[in-house]
């Protein structure tokens, strides 16, 4: 019986020179995959038309943006997930998604291997293949830009010589990855880490520096989960596609940043994520008015360790799992409305109401109706500083 190989398919130049080269590199059978998970561009049925014209014995297309959002956004969400604090993790969420889809075709089709386009200098070839085995021990992988030296120059005379059904134009300057959670654009110029991003390299954001009105908004979360804008229920996609929109026409979720590589490089990245930097912003927010201190300072932890995890390709890993369980269970609380003005690049909280809320108006007020007991704090600060204080006449003496 032929061998069966499953290809993460994008239906660009690279994948689709990769369905034959793989095939005369192993003489498998190529079954290609395309998943939808918000990038735009080509409609699926085209994509997957293509894949079968440049070779493929199977093709298989999947809406996966609701599911994206669902099982791999809005735990990012929960968990305020910022990488080294900036870094909404656009790029490390979406590739479980698609891992999750390739696993399933091979183990559909019979494949034994899967391959996926990355080089050997990214964090996606570890995120791929860490998820692949996670889900299937048994199944092999392989990157044919990495272990068949496919570069494009290679992939372009292939393309010619087989004469296959895709535009063989000049590339792009930049490498751009994008999905509906964000878009991230490196390589070209953006690798002199001294050049300024110019607009150009910009699709979600308008340029915040341009005068315009502000826009105010509220998001409604139900534990943790966005459930409205300015009280309409909106889905959690709908909830990142309406703040993509109105946070991105601000210019807010534009990052530029030097960040660790898993594979121990420092790489300069650009990233756009309005609807992403807005929600996490509001979540927070609403986090600090209804988490208790000692909790919340706890969960500042996890999140920093969640986030790791995730761009570490981690996202099926036991200790990941066991991160979202505490994030859950902190979470039941996080109910209310966050009203917010995005304007200038910015998306600066105004007001939050929760019937959740541990504010109290009479304990933190100073005026008349004060309940706090003054008279109680000197001697929580006595017995709050007692160690200090005896360890300093030791140390003074």
């Amino acid at each position: 019986m032929t061998e069966r190989v499953v290809l993460a398919y994008s239906g660009g130049l690279d994948t689709s020179v990769a369905i034959g080269w793989i095939a005369e590199e192993t003489g498998a059978e190529v079954i290609a995959v395309a998943v939808d998970v918000g990038q735009g561009g080509e409609d699926l049925d085209v994509i997957r038309k293509r894949a079968l014209a440049c070779g493929a014995v199977e093709a298989e297309v999947a809406d996966a943006k609701d599911e994206f959002a669902d099982e791999y956004c809005l735990p990012a969400i929960k968990a305020n997930a910022l990488y080294m604090d900036r870094y909404p993790l656009v790029s490390a969420l979406s590739r479980p998604t698609i891992v999750k889809h390739l696993v399933a075709a091979a183990q559909k089709h019979g494949a034994t291997t899967v391959a996926h386009g990355c080089t050997g200098k990214g964090n996606d070839q570890v995120r791929f293949e860490a998820g692949i085995v996670a889900l299937a021990p048994d199944l092999k992988c392989i990157a044919p830009v990495r272990d068949y030296a496919m570069t494009r120059d290679k992939a372009i005379a292939f393309c010619e010589e087989k004469q296959l059904p895709i535009a063989t134009t000049k590339k792009s300057p930049y490498s751009i990855d994008q999905n509906v959670f964000g878009r991230a654009v490196e390589t070209g110029f953006l690798e002199d880490i001294w050049n300024a991003p110019i607009e150009d390299i910009y699709e979600y954001t308008q340029n915040p520096a341009v005068a315009r009105d502000a826009d105010e908004v509220i998001i409604t979360f139900k534990e943790g989960v966005p459930v409205a804008i300015d009280g309409k229920p909106v889905t959690v996609l709908q909830a990142i596609q309406q703040l993509n929109e109105r946070a991105g026409a601000q210019g807010i979720g534009r990052i530029d940043m030097v960040e660790d590589r898993l594979v121990g490089i420092k790489s300069r990245e650009v990233y756009e994520a309005p609807g992403a930097i807005a929600l996490i912003t509001a979540h927070q927010e609403l986090e600090n008015v209804t988490v208790e201190r000692e909790l919340a300072r706890y969960k500042r932890q996890v999140e920093q360790r969640w986030g790791e995890l995730v761009y570490d390709g981690q996202w099926f890993s036991p200790l990941k799992r066991a991160l979202e369980g505490f994030i859950d269970e902190a979470s039941q609380h996080v109910s209310g409305d966050i009203r917010m003005t995005l304007h200038g690049g910015r998306a600066v909280v105004t007001g939050r109401r929760s019937e959740s809320s541990l504010y109290d108006f009479n304990l933190a007020t100073y005026d008349t109706g004060d309940t706090f007991d003054q008279a109680a704090a000197k001697g929580f600060i006595d017995i709050y500083s007692l160690s200090s204080k005896i360890a300093a006449k030791r140390d003074l003496a």
